[in-house]
């Protein structure tokens, strides 16, 4: 993807997302919108995206299944390209010296502390995926952050070192481009849920939650992810428990 498709800057967007899914059909496939500042940047569950201009990586693929270099997605698998997203995001982390866990879905935590956050749009035609729009926040530079994100940190608070976004993005795209090849294939699929499971944050470990559908709070164990996608829980004395998005709320 870094070499064969576009990587489309601007100095300001509202939202990457929503540039893309307008010039979807008019871009090359797998291309990338990236914004040095966005003013109107979204996150999960409607929450905004708060990034300082010219700091960190704001972008959003375009890729548009059925059309190379990707092949056909069910809409009943369309989970893999999280997992693809996410992947992409600890891959380039890990090769800066950065040991990064993806928390379910796909938010990217080093230890307890953010530094990614993705926000994955899909269009569904009959029973495939006929796009999908995968936007990423990756905190790079930034040293301080408002008082209302609650554990954020970035490369450079990791590292002390400065990354020029131009270039940590043509990084990242070459990463993105093989594991968004691998969400068409039955034995891609296996590659990439493998490989989130054993960088699933909280995996195996006692933590507690919030199950958001009732308010009260719990301790749990996350075993993984079922067929569907949803978060597989342990609950030590009651057995297992599955929770879809906007179910449960991790307390960190």
């Amino acid at each position: 993807m870094g070499k064969n498709c576009d990587i489309i800057w601007y100095d300001t967007l509202d939202s990457t997302n929503d540039e893309a899914a307008r010039q979807c059909s008019s871009v090359d496939n797998m291309s990338v919108i990236a914004a040095r500042c966005q003013t109107a940047g979204r996150g999960q569950r409607g929450n905004r995206w708060l990034s300082r201009a010219g700091d960190n990586l704001t972008f959003s693929v375009v890729m548009r299944f059925g059309e190379p270099p990707l092949g056909h997605l069910e809409a009943s698998r369309q989970f893999a390209v999280s997992e693809a997203a996410a992947l992409a995001v600890t891959g380039f982390l890990s090769l800066h010296g950065i040991g990064a866990m993806i928390k379910w879905p796909n938010d990217v935590y080093v230890g307890d502390r953010k530094i990614c956050g993705i926000l994955i749009e899909h269009k569904i035609r009959g029973a495939e995926v006929s796009a999908s729009i995968v936007g990423t926040g990756l905190n790079l530079n930034q040293t301080e952050f408002s008082p209302d994100i609650p554990n954020p940190v970035s490369m450079k608070m990791l590292t002390g070192e400065s990354l020029v976004p131009e270039d940590a993005l043509e990084e990242f795209a070459g990463i993105f481009s093989s594991l968004a090849e691998m969400t068409c294939s039955e034995e891609g699929r296996e590659h990439l849920r493998s490989r989130y499971l054993s960088a699933l944050y909280r995996k195996d470990e006692l933590h507690s939650y919030t199950d958001c559908l009732t308010g009260t709070g719990f301790d749990g164990i996350i075993r993984g992810i079922g067929e569907d996608a949803r978060l597989k829980m342990e609950i030590p004395g009651k057995g297992i428990r599955y929770f879809a998005f906007k179910e449960i709320a991790y307390r960190i």
